[in-house]
């Protein structure tokens, strides 16, 4: 569960150009690996991570429906690249470009997930923070109950206006 006891504040962490973060989690969510550059960011040791929702370090600026996207994915076995904003145990935050995948076993069952996030680029920097902003307003605007589908429809919506698919739009950014 989320540490409510984190207070988001407005200092940001920037991730090195040599930095790539990485987590593994089983099938619940739950860490079973973080590097250190991970426990850096988060801003806690490997004992403190370890077996905690790999949501403790989410920022609650996140749109709803980027996560959604993101566990419809991975559960299907379908990998996905997102941008990230992250939260570190003082309350500063971090943003990062993610690829998550499912882990397999030998009998390509999902055992838990893999993610290796790494810096995102200055041209995601300067779309990715109004759009989630815009989408996270969306969603606050209507009851809880009808969030993500709301946030879901308004991704689709600018989707649709840049003529672009989701995976298109997070390349293009990156590239």
């Amino acid at each position: 569960m989320k540490d409510k006891s984190i207070v988001p504040t407005d200092k940001e962490l920037v991730m090195r150009e040599t930095d790539f973060i990485v987590s593994k989690t089983d099938t619940k969510g739950r860490i079973t690996y973080g590097n250190r550059i991970f426990n850096e960011f988060a801003g806690m040791s490997e004992t403190q991570l370890l077996g905690k929702q790999h949501n403790i370090i989410r920022h609650p600026d996140m749109p709803r429906c980027v996560f959604n996207l993101l566990w419809q994915r991975i559960q299907n076995n379908e990998e996905i690249f997102a941008y990230v904003k992250n939260m570190s145990a003082d309350g500063s935050y971090y943003w990062v470009y993610a690829n998550v995948t499912a882990s397999l076993d030998v009998n390509g069952n999902i055992v838990g997930y893999y993610s290796v996030r790494r810096k995102p680029s200055a041209k995601a920097m300067e779309i990715m923070p109004s759009l989630y902003d815009a989408l996270r307003s969306i969603e606050l605007s209507v009851p809880a109950k009808e969030q993500i589908a709301a946030g879901t429809k308004a991704l689709e919506d600018k989707l649709a206006e840049l003529g672009v698919t989701y995976d298109q739009f997070v390349y293009q950014l990156q590239g």
